[in-house]
């Protein structure tokens, strides 16, 4: 997901999203660990969604 639609979404939404990402992040991880993984670079990605994700959830509690 990109930064701009994780913004749209409401602090609730967007930490739904985050526990949906970190739950499929898991099953990747699992997959790779099971050899039925065939694009690693899967994990990288899912990876960086959720630290986007988290990031975004930290700036909204910042502001307030």
């Amino acid at each position: 997901m990109k930064a701009t639609e994780l913004r749209a979404l409401s602090q609730k939404e967007l930490i739904g999203k985050i526990a949906s990402l970190e739950e499929n992040l898991f099953r990747l991880n699992c997959n790779k660990t099971l050899g039925q993984l065939e694009d690693t670079s899967v994990i990288t990605k899912a990876r960086r969604s959720v630290a986007r994700a988290k990031t975004i959830l930290r700036e909204i509690e910042q502001k307030g």
